[in-house]
Parts: structure tokens; sequence; C-alpha cells
């Protein structure tokens, strides 16, 4: 396999694997997130620890870790092969998703933990849990759909020249 040919799959993967995070993030926004406020409290509780459990997987994981690794490596593949303007994107893409791990990993996994050792008052849980949880969440898909954004223009720019 080529230099070029590795570096466009690796720009691609990253950019799939962000698109499908992006997504996942964005379905939580409009539908799930909504679809659960429309229940009583402890259906949300319980709903919310099982899609909890349910998402705690290798494949989420590697999807997960594998687009914010994918990125960075294209981004480096892209500064090393000389190609600026590819590697500029990348890295914005590369930091805006470190954004949403961030987010991830200050807000939406201590919550989820904290959801997941609530006790019976359910009322309690959810409302200490729902609203910041969706607040994160949201912060998360702007981060991942910008970083999205920013992989497809690296992707246009791959593989041109770079302008002076």
């Amino acid at each position: 396999m080529t230099t070029t040919t590795t570096q466009s799959v690796t720009l691609v993967a990253a950019t799939v694997g962000t698109g499908l995070m992006a997504g996942l993030y964005f379905a939580f926004d409009i539908s799930v997130m909504p679809g659960l406020g429309r229940g009583d409290d402890h259906t949300y509780v319980t709903a919310m620890r099982n899609i909890n459990d349910a998402i705690d997987n290798g494949l989420f994981g590697l999807l997960f870790l594998g687009a914010f690794l994918a990125t960075g490596i294209a981004a480096t593949q892209a500064q090393r092969g000389g190609h600026r303007d590819t590697a500029r994107w990348g890295w914005l893409a590369f930091a805006l998703y470190g954004l949403s791990l961030a987010v991830t990993a200050i807000v939406n996994i201590p919550l989820n933990n904290q959801l997941a050792r609530a006790g019976a008052d359910a009322t309690a849980a959810r409302t200490r849990f729902a609203g910041r949880w969706s607040t994160g969440n949201i912060v998360r898909t702007l981060a991942c759909t910008a970083a999205l954004a920013a992989l497809g223009r690296a992707l246009t720019l791959h593989g041109r020249p770079d302008t002076p």
C-alpha cells in the first residue's frame, strides 16, 4: 500500500468514525432524551441505566477512541507528508474530537456512574442527572459535528498541492 493510499484510508476512517459518533450524540439530542423525557421518573432512570450498560461494550469503545486516534494519525500523516493545509484541518478535528472526549470524561461518565449508584428515589436521581447530562451531550454533538466538518475539509484538500 502506498503512503498516499494509507493516508487516504486513515483520513476516511477518521471521518467515518467521527461521523458515526456525531450521529450517535445527535440521536440522543433529538430522539432518545426527548423520548425518555416524556416518561415517568422510574422509567427514565431505568432506561438510562440500561442504555449506559448496553453502550459499555468493545465495539463502542473501539469507535469512541478509534475515531480520535485515527484523526490524530491522519493529521500526523498529512503533516509528515508535507500537506500543511490538510494537516491543519486534521489537527482542528483532533482538538474538537478531544473536546468531546473531555466532556464525556468530565460530565457524562461521572453522571452515568452517579445514576448507576443512585438509590430508589428516581425523581431525585433524574433531577440530578437529566439537565446536566443533556447539556454535556449537546456540547459533544457540536464538537463532533464540527470535527466532522473539519475532516470533510481535510478530505477535500487531501492530495491537492498546498496553497502558498
